[in-house]
């Protein structure tokens, strides 16, 4: 009897653990467990496991999980998740293949993290087996099963069956308008992303911190300023979202996407709390305003604040070098990253190596350091090649990159193109023949280039030899005015 009173006081102490993340108390109540001799006890063994699972000590739920004779639902259900929570997505998916091998089936706490597995992998034919057992099972109507489906859908970027569930969901959260928000802005489509937020603002369903980010990436794509301050002054009214330093980072980026550099730095000297990724981000933002040497002050200032950078903010940094022409601090930079931070530069440092080098016509050296690539090249990094090849008229180097780009991204058009270019600019009209023929026999065609404008919130885009807009003449003979009016001695003046 008294072994009994003792396990359930064993069993309350880990309880409390909880939510404490009393890490050391669960360890020695863990001792005392086996001290006292209570195991085999499915009620003690699953507490263990819930303790050292929420306190990220996952070696230790796993070791306490592969020890327990018998195991329940519940049980599966925490080790499962709590891979998914910290990313461990094949991790995850091994013990849920395991938990189907016992003849268990999912119930409505096991598909959420498994979708979220699914998308983590990029498991589509997984996904939707698991859909069609929610339909099996009666789990279609549930909320919380539907917006992960949902969500793994829309992360996937299948958003035609993401929108399909999305429309026949009966309760429709702030969670579920997340997903679809996510999904369209992660795809590249911004308007349907600000077109779903309208949409939600309408219903009355209050945006939270996650919503924000993407509905400022998305105003921030289209060039959306007025709607990105709008929601700007929104977070500045909460308290709440005023200290969130993603929102922050949204806020930074938002504005540096639509030309006001000016406003990125105002947010960043407001933020309260600042990260790796703060700082990461008005450094990259500077760099593709060509303010290279002002990246390079505040890659110091960050490191003098006691900032580790990672391999996002090298990549930043190597880009603001390469938008700006700083060869020597980016060689300076790249050698650092191996010998002061022990980071192993990754493809996308190479491909701004290549970029930087190439560039500024450090073509045979570009291309050397491509040749000491542990792995073989990406198309980034032969595109960066092909680039610096067209602009500096290298015919030879630019043969090389266009041909492995063919057999890497035999569908890319603008590949072809380049080389194309390449061939006008030296004179080898044969060789423009050649790739025009072999771009008809593949049906590619030149994607148009396209700028846009927003005037009174409508946004009004132009294609490259598109004359279909109403007002199209006047805007021409506009233009024509204005670049006549700068070229002429008096200018402006």
């Amino acid at each position: 009897m008294s072994k009994f009173i003792t396990a359930i006081t064993l069993s309350s102490i880990l309880r409390n653990c909880l939510p404490l993340s009393a890490i050391n108390q669960a360890k020695q109540t863990h001792a005392q467990i086996l001290i006292n001799g209570f195991f085999p006890n499915v009620t003690l063994q699953t507490d263990l496991l819930l303790v050292y699972s929420r306190c990220d000590h996952l070696e230790k739920a796993q070791r306490v999980f592969d020890g327990m004779p018998d195991r329940n639902m519940y049980s599966w259900n925490i080790l499962i998740s709590s891979y998914v929570q910290n990313s461990l997505h094949y991790e995850s998916l091994s013990v849920f293949y395991r938990f189907l091998q016992v003849g268990l089936r999912p119930d409505h706490f096991t598909f959420p993290s498994i979708f979220k597995a699914c998308a983590g992998v990029g498991n589509s034919c997984l996904g939707k087996k698991l859909h069609s057992w929610v339909i099996k099972l009666g789990f279609e109507g549930h909320v919380i099963v539907g917006s992960s489906l949902m969500d793994f859908y829309a992360k996937c970027e299948n958003l035609i069956d993401a929108h399909q569930l999305f429309v026949k969901m009966l309760v429709r959260d702030v969670v579920a308008w997340n997903s679809m928000i996510l999904g369209f802005a992660r795809a590249g489509f911004s308007i349907e992303a600000l077109v779903y937020f309208q949409k939600m603002q309408g219903e009355g369903v209050k945006m939270d911190s996650r919503t924000i980010p993407s509905i400022l990436s998305a105003c921030g794509r289209e060039g959306d300023l007025m709607k990105g301050k709008e929601i700007h002054g929104q977070v500045i009214k909460s308290k709440f979202f005023n200290r969130d330093v993603a929102i922050g980072n949204s806020l930074i980026d938002m504005y540096a996407k639509c030309g006001c550099l000016d406003n990125s730095q105002r947010v960043f000297g407001n933020m309260p709390d600042l990260s790796v990724v703060t700082w990461t981000t008005l450094i990259s933002c500077y760099g593709v305003h060509g303010k290279g040497e002002e990246s390079l002050i505040l890659f110091e200032k960050m490191r003098s604040g006691g900032f580790k950078p990672n391999c996002v903010t090298f990549t930043a940094v190597l880009s603001s070098c390469s938008h700006s022409g700083l060869i020597d601090q980016g060689r300076r930079i790249f050698n650092s990253m191996s010998l002061d931070y022990s980071i192993k530069p990754g493809v996308e440092h190479y491909a701004c190596m290549v970029d930087l080098l190439g560039r500024f016509g450090h073509l045979e050296e570009a291309l050397g350091l491509i040749r000491m690539l542990p792995q073989d090249p990406t198309a980034s990094i032969w595109g960066a090649l092909l680039g610096a090849c067209r602009i500096h008229k290298n015919m030879e180097i630019g043969e090389l990159a266009a041909y492995r780009l063919f057999e890497l991204e035999p569908r890319n058009s603008s590949n072809y193109v380049a080389l194309c270019s390449i061939y006008e600019s030296v004179g080898r009209w044969d060789g423009v023949l050649s790739i025009r023929s072999m771009m008809r026999e593949l049906g590619l065609v030149k994607t148009p280039g396209c700028s846009w404008i927003t005037i009174n919130g409508k946004v009004y885009r132009f294609f490259q030899g598109d004359f279909s807009l109403r007002r199209t003449k006047i805007v021409y003979e506009t233009l024509d005015m204005i670049i006549k009016t700068m070229m002429s001695p008096q200018g402006y003046g």
